[in-house]
């Protein structure tokens, strides 16, 4: 008579050696793929965990309407933030990942086109502000705001990218905890002093964002010799254009919704909105993390996308784990609706409406992701901005139609449907035609 652990070794799980050995076989084959993703994801945990402490504090300290004017101008400021440099930060980062010994001198073309960005960006800065956010919100609030986004914020996301692209993965996980501590911090500090305020906080974020860029800039950017080299810059000035253009988009169909709802909704309906949304993209960071190594391998080599069952088993673990988040949100928040504030408990009941929204959304930012790694930059950018503006136009239809909150926030689900099949069919597409590397 055989026991059962006998069976176990002499009946192999698969004609191959098992699936132990084939996962034994993966792990190996793709250990530092893995070692990278696990430093990631322990920055994911840590930040999850800071942003949502954050999160609390702002959303509940700040009124609803309030809340929904930053998070609106917030919003903006990212996509501004797209035009720092038009774009340069692409080749900063395709260089730090397979041509390292050229970082000092794209180092010094980054900062010399953000020179150059920054009166357009001012001038975009102040449109923007005539169109939204008259008799709103006053304009050197807004601008706090957005020079934490633009000149703070993502000099930071910079120094995380390109230590990421020098496979300096722990030190780019610190460094998004700590910048995102240094925030949590400000809200706190905000919420347990007298000041309660857009205005006042607006200073806190500022100083707050600023403290973060430059502690990236002097303790975590790779130590690199400056060298000025147009030659160089020149050649790749069309991706860095196209990428400027597919960024600003991106972030113009990710984020355009709080603009809209603001528009339409006014203040009170964009802060419930705001709240819905930021819970979403909480449950969003390991995915990211994902992709972000994903993106690398692919630059690397793009050939694992021919097979048919890799393309629909990555959209099927991104569409999983990003499910998954927000229903377990979603259940927590149901038995304890005031875990996360007044102001926050409010947007509660409207949580599980959005389930398939987190998926639909990361699955965007995928198939954006493939493009770029693979060198589609032109293509990306113009399925961006047909993405963008059929977002503009359902959802400004869905406003404009008078529905109760939770028709509206539930058919949010069917928009962002469309918008996935849009972008699953051009992106598919697109990548069964040759691509034109940048470096």
């Amino acid at each position: 008579m055989t026991t059962g652990v006998e069976q176990d070794k002499s009946t192999p799980l698969g004609h191959d050696g098992g699936l132990f050995r084939r996962l034994s076989q993966f792990a190996v084959g793709n250990r530092d793929s893995i070692n990278a993703y696990l430093s990631m994801i322990g920055g994911s945990v840590g930040r999850l965990v800071i942003s949502m402490a954050y999160f609390i504090a702002v959303a509940n300290t700040l009124s609803i309407a309030e809340f929904g004017l930053f998070a609106t101008a917030s919003a903006c400021g990212i996509m501004l933030s797209r035009l720092l440099a038009f774009g340069f930060v692409s080749p900063l980062y395709r260089v730090a990942t397979v041509k390292r010994r050229l970082l000092g001198a794209y180092t010094a073309g980054f900062l010399g086109g953000a020179l150059v960005s920054l009166p357009v960006i001012a001038l975009a800065a102040i449109a923007t502000h005539w169109v939204i956010f008259t008799g709103e919100l006053e304009f050197w609030v807004f601008a706090r705001i957005l020079i934490a986004e633009i000149l703070c914020w993502r000099i930071m996301e910079i120094v995380v990218i390109v230590s990421y692209g020098v496979n300096r993965f722990g030190a780019g996980s610190t460094l998004v905890v700590l910048a995102t501590a240094m925030k949590a911090i400000a809200a706190l500090a905000l919420a347990l002093s007298a000041y309660s305020t857009l205005a006042e906080w607006s200073w806190f974020y500022l100083v707050a964002n600023g403290s973060a860029a430059v502690c990236a800039v002097i303790f975590y950017y790779p130590r690199v010799r400056l060298r000025w080299a147009p030659k160089l810059y020149l050649r790749r000035w069309v991706d860095a254009v196209s990428v400027a253009g597919a960024e600003m988009l991106f972030y113009v169909q990710s984020e355009l919704d709080k603009v809209l709802v603001l528009s339409i909704g006014g203040p009170e309906t964009a802060g419930i909105y705001a709240i819905i949304m930021r819970l979403v993209d909480l449950t969003a960071l390991p995915v990211r993390s994902f992709l972000t190594i994903l993106t690398q391998r692919l630059m690397r080599s793009s050939k694992q996308l021919d097979n048919l069952k890799v393309r629909v088993g990555l959209e099927s673990v991104v569409a999983f784990v990003s499910t998954g988040g927000i229903l377990a949100m979603a259940l927590v928040l149901t038995f304890y609706p005031n875990l996360l504030g007044n102001n926050v408990s409010q947007a509660v009941p409207f949580l599980i409406l959005v389930a398939m929204v987190p998926a639909l959304r990361n699955l965007l930012e995928y198939h954006s992701e493939l493009l770029y790694a693979t060198g589609r930059t032109v293509v990306r950018t113009f399925v961006l901005a047909t993405l963008g503006i059929a977002k503009a136009a359902m959802l400004s239809v869905l406003l404009v139609q008078g529905f109760e909150t939770e028709l509206w926030v539930l058919l949010i689900n069917v928009l962002f449907l469309v918008l996935y099949l849009q972008s699953a069919l051009l992106t598919y597409r697109a990548l069964g035609r040759p691509a034109r590397r940048a470096i």
